[in-house]
């Protein structure tokens, strides 16, 4: 069993910098890729980034490419989510999940089996 637990989010100024964390309690941190997902209202889960359990392969959406950056710790069980040149479209609930699967590029929402409670971002314009 993976519990994950976020913070970092809040409300943020148009083009402000707020890093999001994972924290995971678990003793095969090592097992899972990590994913960032959001949901805006109104709106459907869509995958932000994640990062692979071998070889820290990381992957974006488009609509975050060149912004946000994807890091792991894994002596503090910990991956991050650095969202930098935020734009009020960026308002979303965030979740961490986790997942065991095999392969790189994993940013759809069933892929996933153990998921946080969230953290909310607003950006304001």
């Amino acid at each position: 069993q993976v519990r994950l637990v976020e913070s970092g989010g809040g409300l943020v100024q148009n083009g402000g910098s707020p890093r999001l964390t994972c924290a995971a309690s678990t003793y095969t941190w090592l097992n899972y890729n990590i994913g960032w997902f959001r949901q805006a209202p109104g709106k459907e889960r869509e995958g932000v980034s994640c990062i692979s359990k071998i070889d820290d392969i990381t992957y974006y959406a488009d609509s975050v490419k060149g912004r946000f950056t994807i890091s792991k710790d894994n002596a503090k069980n910990t991956v991050y989510l650095q969202m930098n040149n935020l734009k009020p479209e960026d308002t979303a609930l965030y979740y961490c999940a986790a997942d065991a699967g095999l392969g790189y590029y994993r940013l759809r929402p069933d892929e996933y089996d153990h998921w946080g409670q969230g953290t909310q971002v607003t950006v304001s314009s």
